[in-house]
């Protein structure tokens, strides 16, 4: 995977962000965001992101937000100079009324092969509160990630009481029991990303199912996988739990995301 986390552009509400108005947003916690992969001014799951941030904005301010007005923002910011990039648009509510802000930075590309992809993880003893909320101030699971980090791992796996896995830091995790696709049903974010995949497996031949996955269920897999804003990647490690990368499954995996249609902005 190859990213920058050198930020290109900020704009609050269409207007470049001031000093002033990054104040509320660097302050205050209370908020949520999408997170979107834009190639050729196109996106993929674009209604599923204006859904997610529409729901999060009534249930967080009691006030829906217009999948145009967010569509309006997003071109204005790409502008014409800006075709591939990695966007988030955040919402926060400063006046009591929802606030668009949008950051753009250079595309996240994953490496070529699904080897190169092979994520490694280390179960945390962490849950999201509001877990169905792409909200803001993470700071426990960014922590638990950071320290998954420092200790050799790609990221972290979160779990719950009797070790019971609900998603990854900033991903979903699906496990393979060698004829259908495991969902952990522990509280956890439906990303759009995991939404495209489980919607489109079935169709390939792969059923796909939510159940409770524990940490001691792991060797019951033959195979795993994550899914977020930059694709799909396999699991090749689960604390002391190996598994090999079933190019098979991923193919299929990586195959429907791939079909997925990319919608303009």
């Amino acid at each position: 995977m190859t990213t920058s986390s050198l930020v290109q552009r900020i704009e609050i509400d269409g207007q470049p962000a001031t000093g002033a108005g990054l104040l509320w947003p660097a302050l205050v916690n209370t908020g949520h965001f999408t997170a979107l992969q834009v190639r050729g001014g196109k996106v993929r799951g674009m209604d599923r992101h204006l859904a997610r941030l529409d729901a999060a904005t009534r249930e967080l301010f009691g006030q829906g937000l217009e999948g145009e007005r967010v569509r309006d923002l997003v071109r204005h910011i790409l502008r014409d100079d800006i075709e591939d990039a990695s966007v988030r648009v955040y919402v926060h509510a400063p006046d009591g009324e929802p606030s668009v802000m949008i950051t753009v930075r250079p595309p996240t590309v994953l490496a070529g092969t699904m080897e190169g992809r092979a994520q490694s993880l280390m179960s945390v003893p962490y849950q999201r509160p509001f877990a169905h909320i792409k909200h803001l101030g993470g700071f426990g699971q960014a922590r638990h990630d950071e320290l998954a980090r420092r200790a050799g791992y790609d990221g972290a796996l979160l779990t719950g009481p009797d070790g019971e896995i609900s998603e990854g830091a900033v991903t979903n995790i699906g496990f393979f029991d060698g004829t259908s696709v495991v969902w952990p049903d522990a509280p956890h974010l439906s990303g759009i990303t995991m939404q495209l995949v489980e919607a489109g497996l079935p169709a390939a031949g792969v059923p796909t199912r939510h159940a409770r996955v524990t940490l001691a269920d792991l060797p019951s897999y033959a195979a795993a996988f994550v899914t977020n804003s930059w694709g799909v990647s396999p699991v090749r490690r689960i604390d002391g739990m190996a598994y090999g990368v079933d190019e098979k499954l991923m193919a299929r995996v990586a195959g429907v995301y791939e079909e997925v249609p990319w919608e303009a902005v």
